[in-house]
């Protein structure tokens, strides 16, 4: 049993696909009315076809004023309990090759994404019996990678982020967590295993071993495994959980 209230209005950054879309269906499923947002309608638009999601609204996490708009129209058609900041890019450099233009992307919406997103849903949700914040960071923002060192940064913010905002809301119903997913099986992933193919002239399954190697259990995390966990968050049960990052990661942390 998940625990979510009937009435629960849940709101997915990047829930158009990838973990994000996982994360949707699995709210819907356990009865969460589930508002997914992203930049690519089309994407979106499937996610609700599918029945993973029952509204959609397009926006681009790193614009305040664009994702305040769109979640602003959310919340006008029912107050929204959950937040699953999920959103996110990853590219890869070497430190000396990674300029401000890299560090502004990776902050801009792997971390401002996370900050403007609960800006706009934290007032209504003060309202609300319960609230449910969960960033979808990364094992990245729990240790280091080599060649993502922008990424890494913006993911140890994210985490940073939680842990503080947990401790200003402990007196409040409303819990913050983070959920750290290993080499997920998504696209993201994918453009990470191309990159390494392009660079080291590896075959696709060498290039999927060298990212599965950070994993004990030798393989990569799948979607569902990460929204399971964030599914879980969301219940009555994780009432007492707050302010934790929790890797799902084979081990890996």
């Amino acid at each position: 049993m998940s625990g979510l209230p009937r009435s629960a209005h849940a709101l997915v950054t990047g829930g158009g696909r990838g973990i994000g879309r996982a994360v949707a269906s699995q709210l819907s499923r356990a009865g969460a009315t589930v508002t997914v947002l992203g930049r690519n309608q089309t994407t979106l638009d499937a996610a609700v076809a599918a029945g993973d999601a029952h509204f959609a609204e397009v926006a681009d996490v790193a614009d305040q004023a664009s994702i305040g708009a769109a979640i602003a129209k959310a919340v006008a058609r029912r107050p929204i309990d959950i937040l699953i900041a999920n959103a996110g890019i990853a590219e890869s450099a070497p430190f000396a090759r990674s300029d401000a233009a890299l560090f502004k992307r990776m902050i801009d919406v792997n971390l401002m994404g996370v900050v403007y997103a609960v800006q706009a849903v934290l007032p209504p949700m003060r309202n609300q019996p319960r609230g449910r914040i969960v960033a979808v960071a990364s094992t990245a923002g729990l240790r280091g990678y080599a060649y993502v060192s922008a990424y890494s940064a913006a993911k140890h913010a994210v985490v940073g982020l939680v842990r503080s905002l947990a401790l200003e809301l402990a007196n409040t119903r409303i819990t913050v967590n983070a959920v750290c997913p290993g080499f997920t099986d998504t696209d993201l992933v994918a453009g990470s295993v191309e990159n390494i193919m392009t660079k080291t002239g590896r075959s696709r399954e060498q290039a999927i071993a060298e990212l599965a190697k950070h994993n004990p259990q030798g393989r990569l995390i799948t979607p569902m495994e990460v929204a399971d966990t964030v599914l879980w968050l969301c219940g009555d049960g994780a009432s007492a959980v707050t302010g934790q990052a929790i890797a799902v990661a084979g081990g890996e942390i």
